[in-house]
């Protein structure tokens, strides 16, 4: 019996650590998968503010991002998406367990875009973290496109500090756009390098869009070269 007895106590003690802290559970699952998925670099994290709240940043490449970024930050996160994404069935679940924000467009939803800043601002303002794509879509080539207003409307609510971030190595997995439409595509990569990288944060009033936009292509310009040249 204490043969098997030790392993399934641990396993119930496991069990119920989750369920009083699923959110940590989760993180710590979905940072075990990316590194099984993916070989992983991640860089620059601890200009993550330690404390207090932050908006981070990033390129959009595909529909893993918000688990490398999520996986890869040293703290909770909490992460935009689109609506129809978020109410997807069987994995409603998780988006609300996870904290996700769902957004949708002011001609789908009359309103939806403020009942998503208000949302932002209750995190922001508890002091969590919230993850922005401000390109506001996946790319379609690779590139980082040019970033919507919605990093603007969040800072002109809560002025907190925004972490530039990039991620390289996305690009030809079967999750981005290309070769094909996203997720319409059978994987072919597998533990293909992947790099997130995170930059210095920059203050409120420093956060222009097109300064944060620079910086994010900047950093993608370095993850780029270590994905390419794994130096």
């Amino acid at each position: 019996m204490l043969a098997w007895g030790v392993p399934l106590l641990l396993a119930l003690g496991a069990l119920g650590w989750a369920c009083r802290s699923p959110r940590r559970a989760l993180r710590r699952l979905v940072f075990l998968l990316i590194h099984l998925l993916y070989r992983l670099r991640f860089r620059g994290r601890r200009h993550l503010p330690a404390h207090g709240p932050a908006l981070v940043v990033c390129n959009h490449v595909s529909f893993v991002d918000a688990l490398v970024v999520g996986g890869g930050c040293p703290r909770p996160v909490r992460f935009l998406m689109d609506r129809p994404i978020y109410e997807s069935p069987g994995l409603h679940w998780l988006f609300r367990l996870v904290g996700a924000i769902p957004v949708d467009s002011e001609r789908r939803d009359p309103g939806g875009l403020r009942r998503a800043l208000d949302q932002v601002s209750q995190a922001l303002r508890a002091g969590e973290v919230v993850m922005l794509f401000p390109e506001g879509r996946l790319t379609p080539d690779g590139e980082v496109h040019a970033f919507r207003r919605g990093l603007e409307l969040i800072l002109a609510r809560d002025p907190v500090p925004v972490v530039p971030a990039a991620l390289a190595g996305l690009w030809g997995s079967w999750t981005s756009h290309r070769g094909g439409r996203a997720l319409a595509k059978w994987p072919r990569r597998f533990r293909a390098r992947v790099a997130l990288y995170f930059g210095e944060p920059l203050a409120a009033e420093a956060a222009r869009r097109d300064r944060v936009e620079a910086r994010v292509r900047a950093l993608k310009a370095e993850a780029d070269a270590w994905v390419v040249g794994g130096s």
